[in-house]
């Protein structure tokens, strides 16, 4: 098994217009906890993550995107060597679906087929504000080759399932079915406490 320096990193870049919840998804997925009053990103933020899958253990680099229009000329600079591009939009935002288009090209200008792209539609618990379908979403999806699945940090709904089909691509394997998530280890945080209290406080990602 790898160990140290001698992980195999991958670099996962997470895309999309502002406050489609691209910083909710890895909060809830780091730390179990969701955020009702979070500050914009500015910029980039950083966090890295070892996992462990079965007899495999790798280390995910999570970048975190600014959406607003004044950091979009840094962005490419962030896609480069990426080996994962995670393009975020808001299922209850018709236009942050159809923006997601130039999020591709960007990708694709820098990357090619280097790259393994996931879209995902976040805020599933907004039901009576959707404006784009699944089939829309998954139509997308196969049209641009890309991975796709619904998410909603606010209730923690497929956050670990979107990491653990990540996982699955980077490994080179055949999806597994999802009933055996819990396969996919965070070797980095312990059961404490600590996230319940944040979840009672902060919301009810239950990730």
């Amino acid at each position: 098994m790898a160990t140290g320096s001698h992980l195999p990193n991958y670099k996962l870049v997470f895309l999309g217009d502002q406050s489609v919840g691209k910083t909710s998804i890895i909060t809830c997925f780091m730390y179990g906890s969701f955020d009702a009053n979070y500050q914009a990103t500015i910029g980039i933020d950083f966090l890295s993550k070892t996992m462990r899958h079965e007899d495999r253990t790798f280390r995910l680099q999570l970048w975190d995107t600014a959406g607003q229009e004044r950091f979009k000329s840094l962005v490419p600079s962030y896609i480069k060597e990426s080996s994962v591009a995670v393009i975020v939009f808001d299922v209850a935002n018709k236009q942050s679906f159809l923006n997601t288009s130039k999020w591709i090209e960007d990708v694709r200008a820098e990357r090619g087929s280097h790259v393994i792209i996931v879209l995902v539609g976040n805020k599933t618990d907004l039901v009576n504000k959707r404006q784009v379908s699944i089939e829309e979403g998954e139509n997308k999806a196969r049209d641009v080759g890309a991975l796709f699945m619904e998410t909603s940090a606010k209730v923690g709904f497929n956050i670990k399932p979107l990491f653990y089909k990540i996982a699955s691509a980077l490994q080179g394997m055949e999806s597994l079915p999802w009933k055996n998530q819990e396969d996919l280890v965070d070797v980095n945080l312990k059961p404490s406490t600590k996230s319940s209290q944040a979840d009672q406080h902060q919301g009810t990602c239950s990730c």
